[in-house]
């Protein structure tokens, strides 16, 4: 673990020994789960931590903000509460964390729940490829206050939740929030034969205009059969607080098969 940062976590202590953990998206915070906590009863164990970088897990002046790190973090997280086998619900930059665990290490998660994430081992095209390799230069080019709004509003389509996510955005400084952005993009690595080992639900705002990730998800779902999608109507990329009661009735429905 890289010792640059103190990762803050929250951990909702229950009867049993079965943990759920929440891996929120770049640039917010654990508090976008919070409309999920209600899905679950006293027997599980929840866990939400602000990613390194993010909310109240600060890193040191100077320390560029690294996805493998977040992946490291992870890991000690399970190591420090003892946890063998969990399941992780990822959103955006969360899901894709939750995917290189699953990838790494395929016998620590139980279930997977992605929400609105391109699939890391994705194949791009070659638009796509050119669109990430110039991404840091165009938000680079947007004046910061555009950028800010313009990404909340790509968040999600209700209005409580644009204000949050814009609330969360606007505590980063521009590079900090233009590293994150574009350092998550070091999950994506090609590998078309991989296929989840663990049963795995794709939820996916129709109304999500996020990169490729709609149809990445769709495409997922079709060559991998330990994968569900459901498109959730009237959400955005924030499906999970755009329409948390759909959202959260597919969870609990999964999760009880």
């Amino acid at each position: 673990m890289n010792l640059d940062c103190k990762i803050h976590y929250w951990h909702k202590k229950g009867k049993g020994n079965d943990y759920v953990l929440f891996f929120h998206g770049a640039c917010i915070d654990h508090r976008t789960f919070e409309p999920q906590i209600e899905i679950f009863d006293d027997d599980v164990d929840l866990i939400f931590l602000d990613a390194r970088g993010h909310g109240l897990s600060k890193m040191k002046d100077g320390v560029k903000f690294s996805f493998e790190d977040m992946i490291s973090d992870c890991r000690k997280l399970y190591e420090v509460l003892g946890i063998k086998k969990a399941v992780i619900i990822g959103q955006s930059m969360g899901g894709n964390l939750a995917q290189e665990i699953a990838y790494r290490y395929p016998e620590s998660i139980e279930k997977l729940v992605l929400i609105g994430c391109t699939r890391n081992t994705g194949r791009l095209t070659a638009a796509e490829k050119l669109t990430l390799k110039l991404s840091r230069l165009i938000f680079a080019c947007y004046p910061w206050g555009i950028l800010l709004s313009q990404s909340a509003a790509a968040c999600g389509k209700m209005e409580h939740v644009k204000e949050y996510v814009k609330g969360c955005f606007i505590q980063q400084e521009k590079a900090a929030f233009i590293d994150i952005i574009t350092a998550t993009a070091g999950c994506l690595h090609e590998d078309i034969a991989f296929r989840f080992k663990q049963p795995t639900l794709l939820l996916c705002g129709t109304d999500d205009k996020t990169g490729n990730i709609k149809k990445a998800m769709k495409h997922w779902a079709e060559v991998d059969s330990n994968c569900t999608l459901l498109m959730i109507e009237n959400a955005g990329h924030n499906a999970n607080q755009d329409e948390p009661e759909i959202v959260n009735k597919q969870i609990l429905r999964f999760l009880s098969m």
